[in-house]
């Protein structure tokens, strides 16, 4: 896939590995719109990179969804490609369930990508090149016990993804995942009582280097770093990460 010269809309953008994805294709000159929750954020990121378009969106709404589609479409209707970033996630105990906080992290997680890759596919398909790419986690592969809703949620994305992938193989769109590692953002800060502290693993620079290769290679799924691990040895790694 050509890396400059698109439209991109990138959700969950306002920090880590959505960010990181909108500096480097911005920098590869192509126009490139984020959303995500906070508008204070959007707009020092607009202060920052003047050019990137931003707009506020909470990816976990249908309602806001749909709206954010039919305004990129009408004011930016070159649009090929969809990165499906936006993602929470909660430390959970399966004997004492927060249901409220599951669906939040089904929604976000799991039902806004799929639903997003719907509306944009079917304007997708006319263009000569685009592309959807869905950011999964190693932990598709192999879950970790304490946070089971988040990992459950990427396990379905993997799986929706290689359908998706199959119902658009006669078509221009192509459907990469992206499999990321422990990536140091501030993902899962909710569950820190330090909510600045991040929680370790490669940094974003590192990931987004062999992420961009992967994706100017059509290299249609790529797990990153130590997810590809994840991907070979599943349930060995399981009981180790796990004990």
């Amino acid at each position: 896939m050509k890396i400059s010269g698109n439209t991109i809309l990138i959700t969950g953008a306002t920090s880590g590995i959505g960010l990181a994805f909108a500096e480097r294709f911005f920098r590869e000159k192509n126009k490139v719109i984020i959303c995500g929750r906070r508008k204070e954020r959007l707009k020092e990121i607009e202060m920052k990179f003047p050019g990137i378009i931003t707009k506020v969106c909470d990816v976990k709404l249908e309602s806001e969804r749909e709206a954010l589609f039919h305004w990129a479409v009408k004011h930016h209707p070159e649009i090929n490609v969809l990165i499906n970033n936006a993602g929470i996630q909660y430390a959970v105990d399966l004997q004492n369930v927060n249901s409220a906080k599951v669906a939040e992290e089904m929604e976000t997680n799991f039902v806004a990508p799929v639903h997003l890759a719907s509306l944009f596919s079917k304007h997708f398909i006319s263009k000569e090149e685009s592309a959807i790419i869905n950011i999964s986690s190693g932990l598709a592969f192999v879950p970790i016990a304490f946070m089971p809703i988040y990992c459950a949620t990427k396990a379905a994305l993997h799986s929706v993804t290689l359908s998706l992938r199959y119902q658009l193989k006669n078509t221009a769109v192509k459907v990469f995942e992206i499999a990321p590692p422990m990536v140091d953002t501030e993902l899962g800060h909710d569950r820190r009582e330090d909510k600045t502290e991040t929680h370790g693993g490669i940094h974003v620079d590192e990931f987004i280097k062999e992420a961009m290769e992967a994706i100017k290679n059509d290299l249609l799924e790529a797990p990153i770093g130590q997810a590809k691990g994840l991907r070979a040895k599943r349930e060995e790694l399981f009981e180790i990460m796990n004990r």
